[in-house]
């Protein structure tokens, strides 16, 4: 194929901030369709980013029944993210869904499936993975810089940024609140710096303890207690299966000046990292202690050649490189399952008050 054909499903939010601007600059790549259950959303974003001859839809089937889409990018509320990916894998589309990977771990499970089922790529939207910062960890970790990675946080802490529009309130839509919203980037970004994606138990607590409060700060302004259906914070210990321990911590709303939104620290038997204060790399040689500050504004080599620097175009490039080369995807839907499966630990933990096993 001379150029990746794509179809949006959901013109919302994320497909408006993300997806459509950043696969606007991918020369490969071209948007053919556009669907949305607010039909006006939809022709929108046609006139916005389609070319005349770009459909617009309200039911995603008929999106899915063009035989010339070759990528579905999926951008709706967590619940329907596994029904359309895997109608969209069964069409013969390559899908990049938006995270989390699903609402339930078992429905993450059976996109998993469909993708091995039907041969197409699935990958899922962590698009923290591709800031500089992360690449520079990632490649610091994959060299054994930092030795055995045995202590890790997980960050994902807001002040006061209750996200007001959409369904974000919703339990039923999204499945979660902060956890499954900016948890899930901070624990992503975690087990991929570790290369660590197996977790042996889980301990964690989901509180509801600022959601009622009526006329709060808020970046986005008040929100309504009647609609916070979802924890305003989320914490938990994680260990894996060879001793490592990772806590993850989340909220929407919580009384701390430390915040911290998809960040990690990690501790290894070689050496240490953290995004605390942009990228530090802490450790001793000749028995002194040093910190090494990263300066990444400095050039450096491109994440594959002319590859961007702005981590959502640079996601959307690799996705289209990955799709049109028959590459291997950088987000792997394994690793983003284990995510999920983690996420839903926590969750059942908070529940049952009792620590969660992986079989």
């Amino acid at each position: 194929m001379s150029k990746v054909r794509v179809g949006i499903i959901g013109c919302g939010g994320i497909a408006n901030g993300k997806h459509m601007p950043s696969l606007a600059k991918v020369q490969d790549a071209e948007m053919v369709a556009f669907c949305d259950i607010v039909i006006e959303r939809a022709e929108e974003a046609k006139l916005k980013y389609g070319n005349p001859e770009a459909k617009v839809y309200s039911d995603y089937h008929q999106l899915l029944s063009d035989g010339s889409i070759d990528v579905v990018h999926v951008c709706t509320p967590n619940d329907s993210h596994a029904e359309i990916s895997i109608a969209a894998l069964e069409a013969d589309k390559h899908v990049l869904c938006e995270k989390p990977m699903a609402k339930t771990a078992e429905a993450a499970r059976r996109m998993l499936e469909a993708a091995k089922r039907t041969g197409k790529k699935l990958s899922i939207g962590y698009n923290n993975r591709f800031r500089s910062d992360s690449r520079y960890l990632k490649e610091v970790c994959a060299a054994g810089d930092l030795g055995e990675i045995y202590y890790a946080k997980a960050h994902a802490i807001r002040r006061r940024a209750v996200p007001t529009w959409g369904v974000f309130l919703d339990e039923e839509k999204q499945g979660g609140g902060p956890l499954i919203d900016i948890g899930t980037h901070a624990l992503d970004l975690v087990l991929w710096m570790m290369d660590n994606y197996k977790p042996k138990a889980v301990l964690g607590r989901a509180y509801h303890k600022l959601s009622q409060t009526e006329n709060a700060a808020n970046a986005w302004g008040p929100w309504d207690p009647k609609e916070f259906t979802v924890e305003d914070s989320a914490f938990a210990m994680i260990t894996m299966e060879n001793g490592a321990s990772i806590v993850l911590e989340s909220s929407w709303a919580l009384n701390s000046l430390e915040v911290d939104e998809a960040k990690v620290t990690l501790c290894g038997t070689k050496a240490g990292a953290d995004m605390k204060k942009g990228l530090r790399i802490n450790g001793e040689n000749n028995s002194r202690l040093y910190v090494n500050e990263i300066e990444l504004n400095s050039g450096g080599v491109a994440f594959y050649d002319g590859a961007s620097e702005d981590p959502a175009e640079l996601e959307m490039r690799t996705w289209i490189d990955a799709v049109l080369s028959d590459k291997d995807v950088l987000v792997k839907p394994e690793q983003a399952l284990v995510v999920s499966e983690i996420l839903e630990a926590i969750y059942e933990s908070s529940r049952t008050g009792k620590a969660v096993y992986f079989e």
